[in-house]
């Protein structure tokens, strides 16, 4: 149907929303409007919450996309309710919970009612944290909680940083920074884009994807980054960080960063922090930590410790992984915030270099990005009506539950684990039998993780440990106990061993006729 053809339309039923568009703004002639959409709203995730016992439904792609597809974004239905209702339909009832005790695949959290409480708030408001005159308040209330997270990391009184998207955002921040440090250090006649092109990023084999991603948006290549070997224990090996180093000067090379990861995504393994601060001070490399995962040490009151990361020039922090705010809630922090300059730019319509000289405190001085939502709010409220100790405690609980988790792992002879956890992450296989034929296992235990999802019994995630397909389980709920780790691990036997069952024999009878 044609546009012009809409614009005559007048559906039945029309409220005054429709008569006057003014009437869905939010301001003070429409607060009744707000308070029963808003409550509406929220009726509607209760029943969620309190109507689905599994973590997923099992939805698929080719099931659901039909139903998006088939709704015309041009006629609009004729109240809230209706739309709640076709809402239900595309999404509610199939999103992930990752509030249930039996999702155990990705990094991701059930949240805090406080952050929820600042969600709403926040959005409603709509404040822009990129300039002084767009947020006030907010300004304030995102630097102290830099200054709060720069403290309980050790960075000192220069340090700084500012929120952003998520961690892959923050890491390509901070790899900016170092490169352009690396570039202003350098006293070197060559163009610059012969210099970027001998700069080098060392990072461990099992680091986050986005730092490779970051080299390729940085206009450095995939190959500027340098893998450095891990221990048994999936953490990067110092000797062997030394050794790449040594490399990168003798072949002309510039180090531009180390990248030390204070919680790989797969195994939750924290990298030897302070002997790589060693290293990068003798080579005078910048040292940046990703601590997207493993922040939640900063509040923990029993988990492994961060010692060294006080020597790092920049750090990552994902607020939504470990203080179990919603996304997003992340942020960069710089040990000097002189560093900072290499992301400020100023705009006479925005940010003029007077309000520098006047002391206005312009957050987009300090991001690579301009309009930003106000999602320090979130950890915020959470802090002022929970506390860290009790944000802590939370995640001291998930600790212990990955400690019970690799016991029961490590006990069950139908599987091999690969390490054992720092943080929450446990990798495994199931492997019934020392004799059985690898690349099957491969399939038996991707079958598994597939059965779980269809059935929507659980949820797990799946990797690649040299070579060969494992099963992940991400644990981030302290509502999860031993009964239902115990519980999903004898759903993947039983699906995997029913695989193993039906085409292992078949598998052996063509070996035999092959033979």
């Amino acid at each position: 149907m044609s546009f012009l053809a809409h614009q005559h339309e007048e559906p039945s039923g029309t409220p005054a929303q429709r008569d006057d568009p003014r009437e869905n703004l939010l301001d003070e002639h429409n607060t009744a409007a707000y308070r029963s959409s808003v409550l509406q709203g929220v009726e509607r995730v209760i029943g969620e919450l309190t109507g689905r016992d599994r973590p997923t439904t099992g939805i698929r792609p080719e099931q659901l996309e039909p139903e998006t597809k088939r709704i015309d974004l041009d006629a609009p239905l004729r109240d809230t309710s209706e739309a709640l209702d076709e809402l239900e339909k595309v999404y509610l009832r199939d999103a992930v919970h990752f509030h249930h005790p039996r999702y155990l695949a990705h990094l991701n959290c059930p949240v805090v009612i406080p952050a929820l409480l600042a969600e709403a708030i926040g959005s409603a408001i709509n404040s822009s944290l990129d300039t002084w005159d767009q947020s006030a308040g907010g300004t304030f209330i995102e630097q102290q909680l830099i200054d709060w997270t720069t403290g309980r990391v050790g960075l000192g009184e220069q340090a700084d940083g500012v929120f952003t998207s998520g961690g892959t955002q923050s890491n390509l921040q901070a790899l900016l920074l170092a490169r352009e440090q690396a570039l202003a250090a350098q006293e070197d006649t060559a163009d610059t884009g012969e210099r970027l092109s001998r700069m080098r990023i060392l990072t461990s084999r099992d680091s986050h994807f986005s730092i490779v991603k970051a080299a390729k948006l940085l206009g450095l290549g995939s190959e500027s980054v340098i893998p450095v070997d891990c221990d048994e224990q999936r953490r990067m090996v110092p000797s062997a960080l030394d050794a790449a180093l040594d490399d990168c000067r003798d072949r002309g090379l510039t180090p531009m960063a180390v990248v030390a990861t204070a919680g790989t995504t797969d195994f939750g393994s924290i990298d030897p922090l302070l002997e790589i601060a060693g290293s990068c001070a003798r080579a005078g490399v910048w040292m940046h930590v990703d601590a997207a995962y493993g922040c939640g040490l900063l509040i923990s009151g029993k988990g492994p410790s961060l010692t060294g990361i006080e020597h790092a020039d920049s750090v990552v922090v994902d607020y939504h992984k470990s203080f179990f705010q919603p996304v997003s809630s992340s942020a960069v922090l710089v040990r000097d915030r002189e560093t900072l300059r290499h992301v400020t730019y100023h705009a006479d319509y925005l940010n003029p270099e007077r309000h520098a000289q006047q002391l206005i405190p312009n957050q987009v001085d300090k991001s690579i990005q301009t309009t930003r939502r106000f999602d320090a709010l979130k950890l915020w409220l959470t802090l002022r009506t929970m506390g860290p100790d009790a944000l802590g405690e939370l995640f001291d609980d998930v600790l212990d539950l990955a400690q019970q988790a690799w016991e029961a792992l490590n006990a069950d002879p139908r599987f091999e684990v690969v390490t054992r956890p720092e943080l929450s992450t446990l990798v495994f296989r199931y492997v019934p039998r020392a004799d059985i034929d690898p690349e099957l296992c491969d399939r038996a235990n991707l079958h598994a993780r597939g059965a779980l999802y269809d059935s929507a019994e659980a949820a797990i995630a799946e990797t690649v440990v040299d070579g060969r397909n494992h099963l992940k389980f991400t644990l981030l709920n302290p509502r999860a106990t031993r009964a239902d780790i115990t519980a999903v691990l004898e759903l993947v036997a039983e699906h995997a061993g029913q695989y193993l069952e039906e085409h292992g024999t078949a598998r052996e009878l063509e070996q035999r006729r092959a033979s």
